[in-house]
């Protein structure tokens, strides 16, 4: 039986990333980049589309997980009627090498163990050739790739897997390293897991260092940006949406679709979350990234880029793997790139207008890019788009999209008057205008006395929560008023948002998925801007309470079945739970400050 969601954990190096269960399983991994191939891909399929297991042999064991504070090295204890050991995960990355390091320790009585490590490349269908190399360790080859195992524990192969038992007593230790490298190159040497392990740790302490907490939940707010660090490319700066591809939106459904790449969406929340934080350098690094991956031509920006800015994220299917809870199709690549989405270009501009006013240098070469893209934007605002959610069922006149083109065109004209950069600033005043009355007079349902999901809908959106934070019209314009109430009236599920009617024919794919967690963030931020204090601040714990033992938000959650859905752990989740905390927090708060005009 598949583990929940929730019931994994995150380890990463900065450069790919790998999800543990609370069995003591990693389920998923891929190298030597987030959105490589898998040589784990147990969660999307079974034990023999590749795992690594290690765990007490006792069927009756409790568990207990929890990071170390200030990283991402995660500790799990096992405990039997027989003793207690604790087991330590971690990865890192030197020298073109990647590195799993996982260390038993015995802390009570004598504990009986078994490993078992199944490797099978390329998304868990290719079987590798193992050998024993010079030094003793393990050696496993198919095509490009190896992985090589470092381990004084016994190893012994069967049916094409690679096994261990062994037993672990009070204050003994015992080590395990898989090192992945390029099959053409010489297996670097073994590393010793006890003191990387510390290295690893005292790294993580020294970058959460930066952090400069605000209001009451700092710990949650830290657990968030260290997961958002993880997910972030150490050398490219890009941040993917999610480690993982086709963790079900609807648990055996088909809203299945690959994260693993970098969205422009999620560039405002994105640089005011690490801003508010502390963490210029990442911010910077984002929007470095940011500026690489647009440039060209301003008719080819997509919506989302590889990690180091690739353009071609063409979508297949893995027919071999039956899919999270069989929920099928299992994609790998995301269709959704080549999509018109118009939001993208106020995302853009509302990012770069944002890094000057808050005093982010070297931003001087950009300005002639933002005019490109402006222009182009004068030519295709009007038209029909696919929208926010990616939909595939046709493109609408979606309100939130043309909301996002007058945001495009307003920190365009703002970028002009407050920094005296060089443009068309009466044509953009009088096209903004334009719009916004375009939006005010097809976007918004007097009957219903709220905004809508496209032009000529009765159907409602939760992206219209974003309306008042991106300074579109005031929190306390009774249009708001009323677009808040009819989400609150028609949108929530037990509390919790949902992104929009999934039964229409707008969505073009059947099932209902669950709550979007982003959407219920927005809605709190919402409260605040509306001087809802009380209800923004209950609304935000219950938020916190969903998270897993370990901290963790995946991208959605059923609040009937009570568990969490969609890829995990969710970027989107995360920025939107940091930039959360610092509107509850006081002092600067990133709605207002985007929302001020």
């Amino acid at each position: 039986m598949s583990l929940r969601i929730e019931d994994y954990a995150l380890i990463g190096d900065g450069s790919t990333a790998a999800l543990v269960g609370n069995n003591g399983s990693i389920d998923w991994l891929a190298f030597p980049r987030f959105d490589s191939a898998a040589c784990f891909a147990a969660l999307l399929g079974t034990e023999e589309n590749g795992r690594w297991l290690i765990a007490p042999t006792s069927k009756n064991v409790q568990v207990k997980r929890r990071y170390r504070p200030a990283t991402l090295v995660l500790e799990t204890e096992f405990s039997t009627s027989e003793g207690t050991v604790v087991l330590t995960d971690c990865m890192d990355h030197q020298d073109g090498r990647h590195d799993v390091y996982r260390l038993i320790r015995g802390t009570r009585g004598r504990v009986a163990m078994r490993m078992e490590l199944i490797i099978r490349f390329e998304y868990g269908s290719v079987v590798p050739w193992v050998t024993r190399i010079y030094d003793g360790r393990l050696r496993a080859v198919a095509g490009p790739e190896q992985l090589t195992l470092a381990t004084p524990a016994p190893l012994r192969g069967e049916d094409l897997k690679t096994l261990s038992e062994f037993t672990v007593e009070e204050g003994e230790e015992v080590s395990f390293c898989l090192t992945w490298s390029p099959s053409f190159e010489k297996s670097p040497p073994a590393r010793d897991a006890a003191p990387t392990i510390e290295h690893v740790a005292h790294s993580w302490e020294h970058w959460a260092k930066g952090h400069k907490p605000k209001g009451p939940w700092p710990e949650a707010v830290l657990r968030s940006l260290i997961t958002l660090k993880a997910l972030t490319h150490h050398s490219t700066g890009g941040i993917v949406a999610a480690p993982t591809t086709s963790l079900p939106e609807q648990a055996g459904g088909p809203r299945n679709w690959d994260y693993r790449f970098c969205w422009l969406r999620d560039s405002t929340f994105t640089l005011y979350a690490l801003l508010q934080a502390g963490f210029e350098e990442e911010a910077k690094a984002w929007r470095e990234w940011l500026l690489r991956a647009i440039a060209g031509s301003p008719s080819q920006m997509q919506i989302m880029y590889g990690v180091a800015g690739e353009r071609r994220l063409s979508e297949y299917e893995l027919d071999w793997l039956p899919g999270y809870e069989n929920s099928s199709p299992v994609r790998v690549g995301n269709a959704a790139s080549e999509q018109l989405q118009l939001d993208v270009y106020g995302e853009v501009l509302d990012s770069l207008y944002q890094a000057r006013r808050t005093g982010l240098a070297g931003l001087e070469a950009a300005w002639n890019l933002e005019k490109a893209l402006v222009k182009h934007l004068e030519t295709i605002w009007h038209e029909p788009d696919e929208g926010i959610w990616e939909v595939r069922g046709g493109r609408q006149q979606f309100t939130y999209s043309k909301v996002m083109a007058w945001v495009a065109f307003d920190r365009a004209v703002r970028t002009i008057q407050e920094f005296g950069a060089e443009g068309p600033v009466h044509r953009w005043i009088k096209l903004r205008d334009h719009i916004h009355n375009e939006v005010c007079r097809h976007g918004f349902d007097r009957e219903m006395g709220s905004f809508v999901q496209f032009f000529g809908s009765k159907e409602l959106d939760a992206s219209l929560l974003l309306i008042p934070l991106v300074g579109f019209l005031p929190a306390d314009d009774p249009r708001i008023r009323g677009t808040v109430a009819a989400i609150e009236k028609h949108l929530l599920v037990d509390g919790f948002v949902a992104r929009y009617n999934t039964n229409t024919a707008v969505d073009g794919l059947p099932g209902r998925e669950g709550a979007f967690l982003a959407c219920t963030f927005w809605l709190a931020d919402n409260y605040v801007l509306q001087h809802r204090d009380q209800e923004a601040r209950e609304l935000f714990e219950r938020l916190l309470a969903l998270r897993n033992d370990v901290g963790l938000l995946s991208e959605e959650y059923d609040p009937r079945a009570k568990r969490m859905l969609g890829n995990f752990p969710q970027a989107l989740s995360h920025l939107a739970l940091v930039n959360t905390a610092h509107n509850l927090s006081g002092g600067e708060k990133p709605a207002k400050e985007r929302s001020s005009r």
